[in-house]
């Protein structure tokens, strides 16, 4: 695995491992380390959502927002390389899809 992709899950673990420590939640109460877990995965699909939500008005993206979209998806691809393998699986297939019609439209929109 390449340093770079190590970057985000060691800040995700060490995260995981402070919250474990205090054993408290932000509003107070006893966290569990499966309550641990969710926490670490909704920075990740949040921006997931946040990247494939865009995939109907794609036509309608400039090129700068195009690439950037594309590098976020390249980012987020080595977060969700590290989930186990099921989820890993599937997120990364939707992922790819929908890096594949951002890529398609940027080529489409650079051959105009």
């Amino acid at each position: 695995m390449k340093r770079s992709a190590l970057v985000p899950l060691f800040s995700i673990l060490v995260f995981m491992f402070l919250m474990f420590l205090s054993q408290t939640s932000m509003i107070g109460g006893r966290l569990s380390i499966g309550s641990l877990v969710v926490l670490a995965q909704e920075g990740w699909k949040s921006e997931y959502d946040t990247i494939c939500s865009k995939t109907d008005v794609a036509m309608t993206l400039s090129t700068e927002e195009l690439k950037g979209l594309i590098a976020r998806c390249d980012q987020l691809k080595l977060r969700i390389e590290a989930e186990e393998e099921s989820t890993r699986k599937v997120y990364l297939r939707r992922l790819k899809m929908c890096r594949d019609l951002y890529d398609y439209v940027l080529e489409n929109k650079a051959r105009k």
